[in-house]
């Protein structure tokens, strides 16, 4: 009876002694980290160090109140025996709420993440699922290491039946930390699939599988045995790129416009009278405009407003001048197989450098 007694209590002493320690890490009673001194989750010997930047979006968007980074850390089964999790709260608002001055904070604190601390595997970032492809985007052009970020949300919150957010932040954490991410960008890893920043879009306003490279497919998969990639993002991104936000004070005005039939050339040179540096232009097709947007866009030019050329079809490119037969000849930009909301990122970034106009098509072509 005695040692029957004593096996007992020793065997509670052993269960009850990680759980106490996990809950000194992540408990309800932990505060905010701060860059400092962040929370630690597991810090498991031989696992990789993954650095959680939560910006906000409605994986943390609890009815009432926002989670924090380390309340939606604390709510993944099995991240313990996946990596060591640092958090960090950057922001905590929809990803809509962000300003762009915002967005160049996070890259630099992500650049200097990475600076300071060789040992880092990895980087995973929180944002509302409306605007992910534009801010995973623009990382992809600002943040120059070849180290992974992967940028992750949810498109159910926290009071929902089937909120993915734990699953999702999972796969990302797995993807981070794998040796194998690093050199490929910025990575977008939600419903068990990573895509390239640079092609990937939303495709469904509610859908879970709504992320979706069109006519590309993804990088590669999270499966429960491994993290699997097929192919690496081309283009330069990241440790390649020329953009460094480090100085960048502010982004340039930079506006959109969407060609329909009858469109109204007087918004672009209301836009370029106001303070666009740029103009990016939906055109219908492979490069056509409607009404007197035409006019428009040449008031724009003449001022020395830059014009980019997209398409609204949602796939297929923009062929540089000389290599469409059918389209008159103009002196726009050709944004390729941009989106218009990246090739407004890229003309942000690209109007921020001490560089002649006729670089613009060059570094469409090259990013």
């Amino acid at each position: 009876m005695r040692k029957t007694s004593l096996s007992l209590v020793l065997g509670l002493a052993v269960v009850a002694a990680p759980a106490l320690a996990r809950q000194g890490a992540i408990g309800p009673a932990a505060t905010a980290p701060t860059a400092t001194a962040p929370a630690t989750v597991s810090p498991g010997i031989g696992l990789p160090r993954v650095r959680l930047v939560a910006t906000g979006g409605t994986i943390s968007n609890r009815r009432g109140r926002r989670l924090t980074a380390d309340e939606i850390i604390a709510s993944v089964p099995g991240m313990a025996a996946t990596a060591t999790v640092e958090t960090e709260q950057f922001a905590n608002l929809a990803s809509s709420e962000l300003t762009l001055d915002q967005w160049l904070a996070l890259a630099r604190r992500l650049n200097t993440l990475y600076r300071e601390d060789a040992s880092l595997s990895g980087i995973v970032v929180t944002s509302g699922t409306d605007t992910l492809e534009e801010l995973a985007y623009f990382l992809h052009l600002t943040v120059r290491d070849q180290r992974p970020v992967v940028v992750t949300g949810s498109m159910r919150n926290p009071n929902e039946v089937g909120y993915e957010g734990p699953a999702n932040l999972l796969a990302s954490v797995r993807v981070a930390g794998d040796p194998a991410a690093a050199g490929r960008g910025v990575l977008v890893v939600l419903n068990d699939e990573i895509n390239g920043a640079r092609d990937v879009t939303k495709t469904d306003s509610l859908r879970l599988q709504t992320f979706a490279s069109r006519g590309f497919g993804p990088l590669g998969v999270v499966d429960a045995d491994r993290v699997v990639f097929r192919r690496t993002a081309e283009g330069r991104h990241t440790s390649a790129s020329e953009f460094d936000v480090a100085t960048v004070d502010s982004l340039p005005r930079v506006d959109i416009f969407l060609t329909y039939q009858g469109a109204a050339g007087d918004l672009i040179k209301a836009a370029v009278d106001l303070g666009a540096r740029g103009v990016v232009i939906a055109t219908a097709g492979a490069g056509a405009t409607s009404g007197t947007q035409q006019q428009g866009l040449d008031y724009a030019r003449e001022r020395g407003v830059p014009v980019v050329a997209t398409t609204r079809a949602g796939s297929g490119r923009i062929a540089g001048v000389g290599q469409a037969p059918h389209v008159a000849p103009t002196r726009r930009v050709a944004g390729g197989d941009l989106s218009a909301v990246k090739a407004r990122v890229l003309l942000m970034l690209a109007l921020t450098r001490p560089s002649q106009p006729d670089q613009l098509q060059r570094m469409f072509d090259e990013y």
